[in-house]
């Protein structure tokens, strides 16, 4: 029998399909602070991607720590924050 997978990417088939190539330009973005950015996960770079249930929500920048950033949104009603590479972000 087959067992189920249980890894952080399961049930992202489609969630995480590539529609273009990354280009190099993505991954040296700079954001300033307090700039609202969307999460859009780039699964061609496993390195700071956000959990699965980010992408696509809208945040704001509120430090940086390394080359990552740290963004704070509201998920459920309550404020969290995650930390994510320039690579998955875009500017809003």
């Amino acid at each position: 029998m087959v067992v189920k997978s249980h890894g952080l990417r399961k049930s992202t088939r489609s969630k995480y399909k590539k529609k273009t190539k990354t280009t190099i330009t993505k991954y040296l973005q700079k954001f300033e602070v307090n700039q609202k950015v969307a999460i859009v996960t780039d699964s061609s770079s496993n390195s700071g991607m956000p959990f699965r249930r980010f992408h696509g929500l809208t945040g704001k920048v509120i430090g940086k720590r390394g080359r990552a950033y740290i963004i704070e949104l509201k998920d459920s009603g309550k404020l969290k924050k995650i930390i994510v590479s320039p690579e998955h972000l875009k500017m809003v």
